[in-house]
C-alpha cells in the first residue's frame, strides 16, 4: 500500500531538458511507486537547482512532485535575488523556502553571510506563508539565536537532523518539526537514534536527501526516493511502532507542513 512521502530529495541535480535525463527522472518516479512512495518534495539549494526543482515539479508522472526554492548555507555568498524572485513568482508547485540555514562543519561561507542569507529566507517564509526547510549542522546554539531575532515560521522543519537528544528537544521547543534521513541507519549514529526516539509522532518526517546518504543496505551507492520506505521502516522499528503508523503519520505531517492537497 502506497503512502510514503519523501519530504526532501534532490532528484533535479541531474535534470536537463534532454530526453535521456527526462527518462532518468521517469525511472526515479517508477522506482518510487514500486516502493510505495507517492509524493516527493524536490528541494532547491541555489538559483539553478531551485529553477530545476520547479521544472521537475511540473513533470506529469506516477508520483506527485512539489518543489522548494532556497540558497544553501554553503553558497551564502551567492546572489539571493533569484531565490527571492522565484519565491514570489506564485508557482503552483512551490511549497517551501530552503534548504537554508547554518553549517559550521564545513563553513564554506563566512558565518556572517550565512546569518544574512538565512534571515532573508526566514523572512520570505513569513511573508509568503510557505514552509521553511532548514539545514543545521554543528550550529544548533546559533540556530536558536537566529530564531530569537527572526522568529520561526509556523511550518518549519529541520531536515536531515543530525543532532543529539538535547538538540532535538531545543528544535521541538521552538516549534520545529524534525526530518530523519538514512543517516539514522549508519553504525556510528547512536546519538541520533536516541534523538529519533523522543520526537513526537506528529512532528516527525522521513526523507532521503537523495542522491546523497543512501540508507543501509545501500550505503555508498546513489540514493533515490524509493529508499525513503527503508528509512521509515527503520525509524518505526527503532521507536517500537507499526510501520504503517509511521508511514501514515509522516505522510500526513509532510502534507500539513507543505500544505499539500488532500489525497
Amino acid at each position: 500500500m502506497s503512502n510514503w512521502t519523501d519530504a526532501h530529495c534532490h532528484i533535479q541535480d541531474s535534470f536537463l531538458t534532454d530526453e535521456k535525463v527526462a527518462l532518468n527522472i521517469q525511472q526515479v518516479m517508477d522506482n518510487a511507486v514500486a516502493a510505495g512512495v507517492d509524493r516527493l518534495v524536490v528541494i532547491g539549494t541555489g538559483a539553478e537547482t531551485s529553477r530545476d526543482a520547479l521544472a521537475v515539479a511540473e513533470i506529469e508522472g506516477p508520483v506527485e512532485l512539489y518543489a522548494t526554492v532556497g540558497l544553501h548555507p554553503h553558497d551564502s555568498l551567492s546572489d539571493i535575488q533569484p531565490i527571492i524572485e522565484m519565491a514570489r513568482s506564485g508557482h503552483p508547485k512551490l511549497v517551501g523556502i530552503g534548504e537554508c540555514g547554518l553549517d559550521y562543519f564545513y563553513e564554506h561561507s563566512p558565518r556572517s553571510e550565512q546569518f544574512k542569507s538565512f534571515a532573508t529566507q526566514i523572512g520570505l517564509a513569513h511573508e509568503l506563508n510557505l514552509a521553511l526547510v532548514i539545514h543545521a549542522r554543528d550550529a544548533f546554539d546559533d540556530l536558536f539565536q537566529v530564531f530569537k531575532t527572526e522568529g520561526v515560521p509556523p511550518r518549519t522543519v529541520i531536515h536531515c537532523f543530525t543532532g543529539d537528544q538535547a538538540d532535538a528537544e531545543g528544535c521541538l521547543e521552538w516549534g520545529c518539526d524534525i526530518s530523519i534521513s538514512g543517516i539514522a541507519t549508519f553504525k556510528n549514529a547512536e546519538s541520533l537514534r536516541d534523538a529519533v526516539k523522543i520526537v513526537p509522532l506528529d512532528r516527525l518526517h522521513v526523507e532521503t536527501d537523495s542522491p546523497f546518504l543512501a540508507p543501509v543496505p545501500h550505503r555508498g551507492r546513489p540514493n533515490e526516493p524509493a529508499y525513503v520506505s527503508l528509512v521509515g521502516e527503520f525509524v518505526a522499528n527503532l521507536r517500537g511502532e507499526e510501520v504503517s503508523v509511521v508511514r501514515d503519520a509522516t505522510a500526513a505531517n509532510s502534507a500539513r507542513l507543505f500544505k499539500l492537497p488532500a489525497k
